[in-house]
């Protein structure tokens, strides 16, 4: 993969320094704030999502989400373009929400992360995932396995607190093994333009601790029981989607083959700033899709409106998201 300066940026957009301190503190609440003794009423109800897929309870934990400048987001489309799929979408064209949401899988009573979300790293409209993770009835402690579908600052910073703290102490962590080859090789990191290095040294910072018990897995594998890899490159090296199978039913678990579904579902192939290799990010992008089309298969994106799943319908040259109606019981 060539690394040009723009990659270099788009790699480290969302693993720079820390956007603001109230993500440090909803990191480390056990409980969403309550309103009721103040009377405020800014705050939602906890942002987690349970759903079955076949015998494993899948749960969406959302963690907030970051406004991103509309002007330079897309590398290969027109500014005006990319405003009329945002107000066609009823959002807003000058700065729109990128959201944030993990899975939590529960299968036999063993608790496997995908993705851990931006610790307390991020945007100060971000950091909400712990405070979600325990309203929706979990324990960092019970945390059997963390899988990691690239290295991305918004996926990884959850395992490690800025301070140091391991959040999973319990739990073995996984990756994909061409990711791994990527970020952690000391050679490429020491060749990388200055505006690359955040997202090396934010790797080191995460996984260094633990860097003699990080299990990399390949691809087309089974991770955990239930859930295998698929090869998803272009957003990064190693970028990895998923499987998830329980008897008949099927989740496609798309990580970030698209980031916000109005534009890339719709344009599958636009090109984000953050994919590294934008011809090979298109290719998988569109083959995933189609897939998801051509097999109605359920779906879950890390940036799609929360809670973040629902199915893949063909229009026209590109496809459309149809999000899941909303269920009070799994």
């Amino acid at each position: 993969m060539t690394i040009t300066r723009r990659t270099a940026l788009a790699g480290t957009a969302f693993a720079a320094a820390p956007l603001g301190g109230s993500a440090a503190l909803a990191q480390n609440s056990p409980a969403m704030p309550s309103t009721a003794s103040s009377g405020s009423r800014s705050q939602q109800a906890p942002g987690f999502y349970r759903y079955k897929v076949g015998d494993i309870e899948v749960t969406a934990i959302n963690d907030g989400f970051a406004r991103r400048p509309v002007e330079g987001f897309i590398k290969n489309a027109e500014l005006k373009d990319v405003q009329a799929a945002l107000q066609e979408a009823f959002l807003p064209t000058d700065a729109f929400p990128i959201t944030f949401n993990t899975l939590v899988l529960n299968h036999g009573g063993k608790i496997t992360l995908i993705d851990t979300g931006n610790g307390d790293m991020g945007a100060p409209t971000s950091g909400r995932w712990m405070a979600n993770l325990r309203a929706a009835g979990f324990d960092p402690a019970q945390v059997n396995t963390v899988v990691i579908s690239h290295f991305h600052g918004d996926h990884i910073n959850g395992l490690r607190l800025k301070d140091g703290t391991a959040v999973f102490p319990n739990a073995e962590v996984m990756v994909p093994a061409a990711e791994w080859a990527f970020w952690m090789d000391d050679a490429r990191m020491n060749q990388a333009p200055e505006a690359m290095q955040g997202a090396f040294q934010g790797a080191r910072r995460v996984f260094g601790p633990i860097a003699q018990d990080v299990k990399r897995y390949e691809m087309d594998k089974e991770v955990v029981p239930g859930l295998t890899s698929i090869a998803a490159p272009g957003h990064t090296p190693g970028h990895t989607a998923y499987m998830l199978s329980s008897g008949s039913a099927k989740l496609m678990i798309m990580s970030d083959v698209t980031n916000h579904p109005a534009l890339f579902v719709r344009n599958p192939d636009w090109s984000a700033i953050f994919d590294m290799d934008a011809d090979q990010a298109r290719a998988t992008r569109r083959r995933m899709l189609d897939m998801a089309a051509t097999e109605r298969a359920q779906v879950a994106f890390y940036h799609a409106p929360f809670p973040a799943t629902g199915h893949i319908a063909k229009e026209g040259s590109g496809f459309r998201f149809v999000p899941v109606q909303w269920s009070p019981s799994i």
